[in-house]
């Protein structure tokens, strides 16, 4: 076996299984260590010796992992959800004097990562914007990561938040920078996300759809292969190595 030495932390959930099969289906990435607390693999002394260690475990315990993982000298990728701007200068104070890299992905799917690059670059031409997002009812955490990227790369353009009398409370979602987001959990769904973008007499429609979540699988590669070349400390998003 050669090439990087990868692990994965939360291994037995839905995206952490993802990435282990992904990882041991090509030549150039060797899978070393797994860590599932609560399973069988509760150690995290199986990440040791990583290359780069890809975080997938709850929103809940996720900053306790990177700690861990900045002591190990891994690089780390993380795809855990609900990295609003507060959690991630969390993440670069805890990078502060690390020589690797802690990129943060917010979205995996390179068609979400089009999607949000758009809409940050289109945002100056409108007055308000609104934010749909549905995912699956097995969701951990509202809004989604996506979401709250999208909505925070369009806050430059300074939308006014279109207020409204709520005759119940929620009815409006959740104001981020001036931009609504509403939440849908239902069965059935995956992962998928509207943007409204309006202007007097017009709106702009922007919508991607993950039906499967293979559709993950090449950023997830992407980002394990070259987050080594990033400039040390954090990056989010997948876009510098994209090129866009």
């Amino acid at each position: 076996m050669g090439g990087l030495k990868v692990g994965v932390s939360g291994a037995f959930g839905r995206m952490g299984s993802l990435t282990c099969e992904a990882v041991e289906s090509v030549a150039d990435l060797e899978l070393t260590g797994r860590y599932a607390p609560g399973h069988e693999l509760d150690d995290a002394a199986a990440m040791a010796g990583s290359d780069v260690i890809v975080e997938f475990s709850r929103p809940e315990v996720v900053m306790d992992n990177l700690g861990l993982w900045r002591e190990m000298n891994a690089h780390v990728v993380v795809g855990t959800s609900g990295f609003d701007i507060g959690r991630l200068d969390e993440v670069r104070r805890l990078w502060t004097g690390s020589e690797h890299r802690c990129l943060v992905v917010p979205n995996f799917s390179l068609g979400a990562v089009v999607m949000m690059w758009v809409a940050e670059k289109i945002a100056p031409y409108f007055t308000a914007a609104e934010v749909i997002e549905l995912h699956h009812d097995r969701k951990a955490d509202a809004p989604s990561g996506t979401a709250l990227t999208t909505a925070e790369r369009m806050h430059p353009a300074g939308f006014r938040a279109v207020e409204s009398t709520e005759l119940r409370a929620g009815a409006r979602g959740a104001e981020v920078d001036g931009v609504w987001i509403h939440s849908i959990r239902l069965p059935g769904l995956l992962a998928h996300q509207e943007i409204l973008l309006g202007n007097q007499g017009e709106v702009l429609t922007i919508r991607h759809d993950t039906t499967d979540r293979t559709a993950f699988v090449p950023g997830i590669l992407i980002a394990i292969r070259l987050v080594g070349g990033l400039p040390p400390g954090v990056t989010v998003g997948l876009e510098p190595l994209l090129g866009l």
